[in-house]
């Protein structure tokens, strides 16, 4: 089966900036489940995974805009100290913060006694990033993840 939209994926991943070192890899884990059309993963990622098939292996290079996008300058906040529990703060730390829109990665800018200084930035913004893939499966997804826009069962939403 080919991918598509509303196709579950099933595949290993290692991901670089272009022409460094691996940043990360699924190789020593389960596979990640995404659903293609649903914005499951970034898009530039996701458009390269078109029309391959399981046992596929393939690299790409995905440019900035296409993955976490482009480094905003003044995407700061500041934030009292007390949403960051017990954490031992550091400038350049990445942490994620808990948010009304859910779970969000910032990187600590400045530390003061009462309030901490964000980058609302992804760690990612801004940088080409290069993708090692391989398709483990594709199947089609069921009514309900089309529904609910995700994967269900093995690697993906459990309710």
């Amino acid at each position: 089966m080919k991918i598509a939209k509303d196709s579950v994926v099933r595949f290993h991943y290692t991901v670089s900036e272009v022409g460094q070192e691996p940043i990360e890899s699924s190789k020593d884990r389960e596979p990640l489940a995404i659903m293609i059309g649903h914005g499951n993963i970034i898009p530039g990622l996701e458009n390269a995974m078109q029309d391959r098939e399981a046992g596929d292996s393939f690299g790409v290079d995905v440019a900035a805009a296409d993955a976490y996008g482009e480094r905003r300058d003044g995407l700061t906040q500041r934030v009292p100290k007390k949403h960051f529990g017990n954490q031992r703060l550091v400038p350049g730390q990445q942490v994620v913060l808990q948010t009304n829109f859910g779970p969000r990665a910032v990187t600590i800018q400045k530390v003061g006694m009462s309030v901490v200084d964000v980058d609302l930035n992804h760690p990612m913004a801004g940088k080409d990033l290069h993708f090692d893939v391989e398709i483990v499966d594709v199947r089609e997804a069921s009514p309900e993840e089309i529904e609910h826009g995700h994967v269900h069962g093995e690697g993906g939403h459990h309710h």
